[in-house]
């Protein structure tokens, strides 16, 4: 290892290191060593120490015993046996710096003095978990850590840009001179937050530990390694979590040593200036430490030194197109023309066609397109017409394709699609149609998208764009026909009805013993994949992720169990799981990754269940929140009374039905209870019980254990009668 590196390493080290015990003794001096500390929305308290040392850091004497052991770690200057042509004790002094980074910033919380203007700050496990589909799927192939500023604005965009279409989540913060990459971004009035994958951690290079947390917790999240299991959680996060940090402008002492932190955990430090390389490997995966001086080849640069495993779509379009860009909002302000929604007509259908009967690549605008649009106006009515053929493409598959529509247009810089079938909503923006964004342009899009990803059973695609608003109304009452057959196809399937259920082993990557096992009546935990998914997946891929399950011998109707399943899921959970059961909740359940968007849980006192969404940020009667509840489910084990599900589970009649079914629900939040609505309520009328649907208790009414059991008991809940659960 350079001499001049581990130097700067070390000096870093023991700056922060001293910054650390200088704030924790004043913390202790003015608060007392009782004093409680803590980042917000966490299940895993001081996270870095938590992964590494086991310790469920509370109070400020806890923290005391971080960072005596990272004294401990600091190596004595000046040691000719520091000078080593590997990485040495500095790899030491970069762990001792992480400690001291996190003891640093839960302080300035205890101080109210994070997170600092315009920017994050410590990133909780909710927004962790609900970006994990994106992690696991490869839709988000890996992480970059941006620290300091570009050396102009224009430079600082253009790499953003880059990482964005390569769909790579950014983190930006720290800076050079006094002057970040935040303020470079804000200038250009770069729109950042989590669904632009651009998210300000802060202005210091202290507070680059906050990626570094977003990583370690994946191991502990999705990788089911228990706390303070060290080197596991280091080598996952090596072998699993793709992130790299790139650093703008020159290095001081704290950026090596918070550099050689991260590259304990496997993540290799890319820099824009003229320092000493460190090319051997095996802490990292390639190089630990490399410089490229040229701004339009550094991006490509990061990428290799890290193996990231990218897919770009190079798409004939005048915007840049990933999907990065699919939480992009364009507001009133931006707007140039928007379709559907309450401004004007609008429907989107895809149609199975016969391979003779469609010219595959052929566009049609039939109608203005949107040059021809006057000044005063900003709605045109709009239908989207795909036709498409294969030779193994059946007319199941059509609603999956079709509902990729909302993903694909979204992907475009500048267009926002929202809804789907006749309840879309459409926006292009000003700069959009500046750089030359047309209608036809969605049509490209759409054709090169559908053979990308679904070309083993779409062979053609064609497309027909509709501006008149007579032609719409036309088409309209065909397409809505179309809309309920499938829903009536759909809506009659149930477990008893096919011989076949489908795996899902997408969340692997994270949860290495997590099985998902999909059946018509129950999706994946996930909410994204439905039976007909995984049957169209297969149908793609034949050895991917989605694979059959012939059901075979039933071993336990009422618990929903078959020799077949069981065998399926204890080969691919790595023996771990030797029993699952579809319809209990007590009895051998599915496992979770932690992707899913509820998480149901069993209470005792009520006799009964509640169910807490994922954006629901409150207290549950159970005494703990979602993120709480969180760290009781996930990586892949098996948690009696704890499940991770899809919401729309809910409403199907397999629901817990080993237990009871809905009638068991005595508690869930009102945006939960509403969005289910209609499908919930049909289900109380179709078991008898119309009015349970008012009877199941939300926060208006119950927060606390006390209150739930005196509303139920008000209400005379039919929970409260059935057989005990536990």
């Amino acid at each position: 290892m350079s001499k001049i590196v581990a130097q700067a390493v070390i000096r870093g080290a023991v700056s922060v290191v001293k910054e650390a015990q200088d704030l924790l003794s004043k913390a202790i001096k003015e608060k007392g060593e009782s004093q409680k500390i803590g980042f917000p929305e966490t299940a895993f308290y001081l996270p870095m120490a938590n992964a590494l040392m086991g310790i469920e850091a509370k109070t400020l004497k806890d923290a005391k015993i971080i960072l005596e052991h990272a004294n401990s770690l600091l190596p004595k200057l000046p040691s000719e046996q520091l000078w080593l042509p590997y990485l040495g004790n500095a790899l030491d002094a970069g762990i001792a710096t992480l400690f001291a980074e996190e003891i640093i910033m839960v302080l300035r919380y205890l101080y109210n003095q994070e997170p600092q203007a315009d920017c994050n700050g410590f990133f909780t496990d909710t927004v962790l978990r609900s970006l994990g589909i994106q992690l696991v799927d490869g839709r988000m192939p890996g992480f970059a850590a941006i620290l300091g500023a570009a050396p102009d604005n224009n430079t600082a965009v253009e790499i953003i840009r880059e990482l964005q279409e390569r769909n790579i989540l950014i983190f930006v913060g720290s800076s050079v001179k006094g002057r970040s990459i935040i303020d470079q971004l804000k200038e250009q009035e770069v729109q950042m937050g989590w669904d632009n994958y651009i998210v300000p951690y802060g202005r210091d290079t202290l507070s680059g530990i906050y990626p570094l947390h977003w990583a370690i917790r994946s191991a502990l999240t999705f990788g089911g390694i228990k706390a303070g299991q060290a080197k596991k959680c280091l080598l996952y996060c090596k072998e699993r979590v793709f992130a790299f940090g790139l650093v703008l402008g020159e290095l001081d002492d704290i950026k090596y040593a918070t550099g050689a932190g991260a590259i304990n955990m496997g993540f290799p430090i890319i820099a824009d200036t003229d320092i000493p390389e460190i090319k051997p490997s095996g802490i990292t995966t390639y190089e630990a430490l490399v410089k490229e001086l040229d701004h339009k080849k550094i991006v490509s640069r990061c990428i290799e030194v890290r193996g990231v495993k990218v897919r770009v779509a190079k798409i004939p379009i005048p915007v840049l197109y990933g999907a990065a860009f699919e939480g992009e909002r364009v507001r009133k302000e931006q707007l140039y023309v928007e379709f559907g929604s309450k401004s004007s007509t609008a429907f989107e259908l895809l149609k199975g066609s016969e391979l003779n009967k469609i010219e595959d690549g052929k566009i049609e605008l039939i109608g203005d397109d949107i040059d021809k649009l006057s000044d005063e106006k900003k709605a045109m009515p709009l239908a989207i017409v795909i036709d498409v053929a294969g030779r193994k493409f059946n007319k199941d598959f059509e609603p999956i394709l079709e509902r990729q529509l909302h993903r694909y247009i979204n992907c475009a810089m500048g267009v926002m699609h929202i809804g789907q079938r006749d309840m879309n909503w459409i926006r292009i923006s000003k700069d959009a149609f500046a750089k030359g964004f047309r209608l036809k342009h969605l049509g490209i899009l759409l054709h090169a998208m559908l053979h990308q990803e679904y070309s083993a059973i779409v062979d053609k695609v064609s497309v027909k764009l509709y501006t008149n608003q007579n032609d719409i109304e036309g088409l309209l009452p065909e397409a809505k026909k179309i809309y309920q057959e499938r829903d009536e196809r759909l809506s009659g399937m149930t477990d008893e009805s096919v011989d076949t259920f489908y795996s899902c082993l997408l969340c692997q990557s994270f949860a290495p013993n997590h099985v998902c096992v999909i059946t018509p009546e129950r999706l994946g935990l996930c909410g994204a994949y439905s039976w007909l998914d995984g049957k169209a997946s297969f149908e793609i891929t034949p050895s991917g992720p989605n694979q059959p399950i012939l059901k075979g011998e039933y071993l336990d109707q009422k618990l929903g169990q078959w020799k077949a399943v069981n065998d399926f899921v204890y080969q691919k959970s790595n023996k771990s799981v030797s029993c699952v059961s579809m319809y209990s909740l007590l009895t051998d359940p599915q496992t979770s990754c932690g992707c899913f968007e509820c998480i149901m849980a069993v209470i005792p006192e009520a006799n009964g269940v509640m169910i807490v969404n994922r954006d629901y940020g409150g207290m549950t009667p159970s005494g703990m929140s979602f993120t709480t509840l969180a760290g009781s489910v996930g990586g892949g084990v098996q948690t009696p009374g704890f499940l991770g599900i899809g919401k729309l589970y809910i409403t199907s009649r397999k629901f817990i039905s080993a237990e009871g079914g809905i009638k068991r629900i005595v508690w869930m939040p009102k945006e939960l209870k509403e969005a289910l609505g209609d499908k919930l309520k049909k289900c109380c009328e179709e078991i008898g019980s119309l009015d349970l649907f008012q009877r199941i208790a939300d926060e208006t009414l119950a927060t606390t254990l006390e209150e739930l059991i005196a509303y139920l008991e008000k209400v005379k809940h039919p929970a409260l009668t059935m057989p005990p659960l536990i």
